[in-house]
């Protein structure tokens, strides 16, 4: 699957860029909240995912990039997330707050940072419907990806195999063209793309491209 990343949208026209990811066949759309504490940029809110809702019958992704994410699950719920993620490393309880956003009716996710291995993860997956790979330190749109965390996703996808679970496998950054088959062989089972997706001069033809196997 293919989730395009509002981050790199033109935001004075969200709805179109909304538009525009249901008209290139993706799967999802990709929300980063951000805070400007857990990482160093500010997006948008509740309110604004609130006011996109209506417009895209695609399932909202939200990816809380934020301190403290606990106290946000049922407000970004009721905003219109159908897909929550929080990081590992903003919280001390994360199974209990993953069991909260299914709950709450929604897909729980957990995201790990390039330098968080996964240590500790194993026992957070039969209560967890996506893993989040960040392939760039969170923050910024338009970064390169960092290669050796490729050998992460491989990693866990061997665990959730291992365990018979059906959890997946989402990755976040710098995917483009050239290495998002790569990616996927590596056991993604979903790609977030920003900056490729809306510089591209044929989005339709990307996500087709990157769906294609080689």
């Amino acid at each position: 699957m293919v989730a395009p990343s509002i981050l790199s949208a033109d935001f004075s026209n969200l709805a179109g860029s909304l538009g525009k990811i249901e008209q290139a066949g993706a799967d999802w759309i990709h929300l980063d909240v951000m805070d400007g504490h857990f990482v160093p940029n500010l997006t948008f809110g509740p309110p604004i995912i609130a006011a996109l809702r209506s417009l895209s019958r695609l399932p909202f992704d939200v990816h809380l990039m934020i301190e403290r994410p606990e106290e946000w699950l049922e407000l970004y719920r009721k905003s219109g997330a159908d897909r929550i993620t929080f990081h590992i490393e903003a919280c001390r309880h994360s199974q209990r707050y993953l069991c909260i956003i299914r709950e709450l009716g929604a897909a729980s996710g957990i995201s790990l940072n390039p330098q968080t291995d996964l240590d500790g993860i194993e026992y957070l997956l039969p209560v967890c419907d996506q893993v989040l790979i960040m392939t760039v330190n969170p923050g910024f749109g338009g970064q390169s990806l960092i290669e050796p965390v490729i050998g992460k996703i491989s990693k866990l996808r061997s665990m959730i195999d291992n365990l018979g679970l059906k959890t997946l496998i989402e990755v976040d950054g710098g995917i483009d063209r050239k290495n998002a088959r790569r990616i996927f062989d590596a056991g993604a089972d979903v790609l977030v793309m920003g900056s490729a997706f809306f510089k591209d001069a044929d989005p339709r033809s990307l996500v087709e491209a990157v769906k294609t196997p080689s």
